[in-house]
């Protein structure tokens, strides 16, 4: 390595810091920049909540299991890692909403919970006669006068009333963040529903307008041939490896913590690493994809950052279950379900793993995911494994006819690890980082913690930052 070389150093190796790191290094040998980085991860492996178990010729995530298709970063980077022959995408079926023991279809034409065929909803049994009239009152109702953010629950009680909200909306939308809908960020989360209001008024009238029909595929049986989510043949750690074979030898640092940052003295002066095995590195530039809690704490000694620590997390935890298929008898044909939260269940949500993703799965197996914990209902996931499996047995034992015990089970669990995104939050963090760049200009905000938690919008944030630094060193 040259003495003349710019060093930027990417801080955390969950996919935010990969796809920074191994775009960094892409920049650098196309345009022939004098760059050098360093990946610093505190853990032994790499990929952060991508972990993927290959057991017994089963795939099962610990943590995500795909990404959207039309967030587009993903399959960019799997372009450019020159693995996209290895995606696959779901196989598509019926998804339902558990409420009052009962498995209920999502009504056909329902983009994120929000109707957008009459029919379907009328027939549906998820709502009473007296919920169905509050919904269409979304025909006639005003634009909402409220200036600034808003919570998703505020937002869609105003415009449907609480039992469509309860019974479809909030699983379909509060499920990524474990989060409670009534304080969930509309701005930060879901801001199209308030753009489409905004110009349609009805939401109705407007999601159905603006979304894309869908001309259904079908294959020699009459069923959909093709689902709107990717992954990889032999799991989402495909990328993570795939990165890694790819990032520059020597370039990675696992093992070792970032303790402190001192502030340079002047402009152009190095920010100092502290590692908590002595090391100290000196950076032109950092990339800090660690979660909004280790920002706080690195940063507290300069009285940076301090709001960033009152971001709520929530803890969660997945349960995976690999039966003989003989064991499990489903009357229900379809991909999983989610689970009103005024049902009185311990799982959150349950997806039929071998029929949404089957290359998971063995032949003459069957292979469930189920998940627990949520804000204001976390303790289950301090349980012992055996407690978990039994809860989550008993549950599933309510919905389908299970016989046996499974052959094995995989249960994670993801610690205060997803960040809420409360109401006022993109000003949290727009805030943050004009409070960072004061002091520490050097320094670049990027993860799920900030603006994202799906793992295209964590690569479209590594990707922004690795461009603000080079503008930085080389313009």
């Amino acid at each position: 390595m040259s003495g003349q070389n710019k060093k930027v150093v990417i801080v955390g190796g969950g996919i935010t810091g990969l796809s920074a790191a191994f775009y960094m290094q892409k920049e650098a040998r196309e345009k022939g920049l004098p760059l050098d980085v360093i990946l610093v991860e505190a853990s032994n492996r790499l990929g952060g909540k991508i972990q993927t178990v290959r057991r017994n010729g089963f795939i099962i995530e610990r943590g995500p299991d795909s990404f959207l298709i039309r967030k587009k970063s993903m399959g960019v980077l799997a372009q450019d890692l020159g693995i996209e022959g290895e995606l696959v995408k779901n196989a598509t079926g019926q998804a339902y909403v558990l409420v009052g023991g009962e498995l209920h279809p999502i009504p056909g034409g329902s983009v994120m919970g929000i109707p957008t065929e009459i029919g379907p909803f009328l027939k549906t049994g998820l709502f009473s006669l007296s919920g169905k009239l509050r919904a269409a009152g979304d025909f006639v109702l005003p634009r909402s006068n409220i200036k600034g953010d808003q919570s998703l629950g505020g937002f869609f009680r105003r415009r449907f009333g609480g039992e469509i909200v309860e019974n479809l909306i909030e699983p379909l939308l509060s499920g990524v963040y474990a989060g409670d809908i009534d304080h969930m960020s509309l701005e930060s989360t879901f801001p199209q529903f308030y753009a489409v209001e905004k110009k349609h008024r009805s939401l109705i009238l407007g999601m159905k307008k603006t979304t894309p029909k869908q001309l259904p595929q079908k294959d020699g049986h009459g069923a959909k041939k093709e689902g709107v989510f990717h992954t990889f043949r032999n799991g989402l750690e495909t990328i993570v490896e795939a990165i890694e074979q790819q990032l520059e030898p020597g370039s990675v640092m696992k093992g070792v913590r970032i303790d402190a940052i001192e502030a340079p003295g002047m402009v152009g002066e190095k920010t100092i690493l502290e590692m908590n095995d002595g090391r100290k590195i000196e950076a032109d530039a950092v990339i800090l994809t660690t979660g909004h809690e280790m920002a706080g704490r690195l940063f507290a000694p300069h009285g940076l950052l301090q709001d960033l620590r009152e971001i709520p997390t929530t803890s969660v935890a997945t349960v995976a279950l690999a039966f003989p298929e003989e064991h499990v008898v489903q009357d229900k044909e379809g991909t999983g379900f989610l689970v009103s939260r005024s049902s009185d269940y311990s799982i959150t949500a349950c997806t039929w793993t071998h029929r949404k993703w089957p290359t998971t799965t063995p032949a003459g197996k069957v292979l469930i995911r189920a998940f627990v914990g949520r804000v204001g209902d976390e303790a289950i996931v301090d349980l012992p494994d055996a407690e978990i499996e039994k809860i989550v047995l008993a549950d599933l034992g309510r919905v389908m006819n299970i016989t046996g015990k499974p052959d094995f089970t995989v249960i994670t669990r993801w610690k205060k690890d997803r960040p809420q995104y409360r109401v006022g939050h993109k000003q949290r963090i727009a805030a943050a980082r004009a409070e960072l760049e004061s002091k520490f200009p050097q320094v670049k905000l990027a993860g799920a913690s900030y603006n994202g938690v799906g793992l295209p919008d964590c690569i479209d944030q590594g990707r922004a930052a690795v461009k603000e630094v080079l503008e930085d060193l080389f313009d």
